[in-house]
């Protein structure tokens, strides 16, 4: 089960950010803009590449971007759920995870500067972290395990 958000940079620009709840496998989504019609296209793109044994649920917060969810639900067959108002630790996975990335993308970063192949790398950097909560283990690792 997967946990979503945009995150934001300067100039009205956005990352979609995909957690795996269970590993903290992370996928980053590049998006040109922060309109449903853009977000949940580029959501299905990437979705739609997962090994069936991924899809299960998506949770994402009340944003306008997911407007749309009942159209990335019938392409994906991923339900999408929704945190109550102003309750991120229902999405905690997720925040955890924007805070690292945080790292990457400074707050005041123009995020439409990163291609999807520079995104791809920094989700690679945070899947092959050792994470104390894993036993050391990296999110890349628990993945490959859960997919055998």
């Amino acid at each position: 089960h997967w946990e979503g958000d945009l995150l934001a940079g300067s100039g009205n620009t956005h990352v979609a950010t995909l957690v795996e709840r269970r590993s903290r496998y992370t996928i980053l989504v590049k998006v040109k803009s922060k309109d449903t019609a853009t977000v949940v296209k580029a959501l299905q793109r990437r979705v739609r590449t997962l090994p069936s044994q991924l899809k299960g649920t998506l949770t994402w917060d009340r944003g306008m971007e997911m407007a749309s969810h009942s159209s990335f639900s019938v392409a994906t067959d991923v339900k999408v759920y929704f945190c109550d108002p102003q309750s991120p630790w229902q999405r905690g996975t997720n925040e955890n995870t924007n805070g690292l990335l945080r790292q990457y993308m400074p707050k005041g970063t123009d995020l439409s500067r990163f291609s999807q192949k520079q995104l791809d790398h920094i989700a690679n950097s945070l899947n092959g972290r050792p994470r104390q909560t894993h036993g050391f283990d990296t999110p890349a690792s628990i993945i490959h395990q859960a997919l055998r």
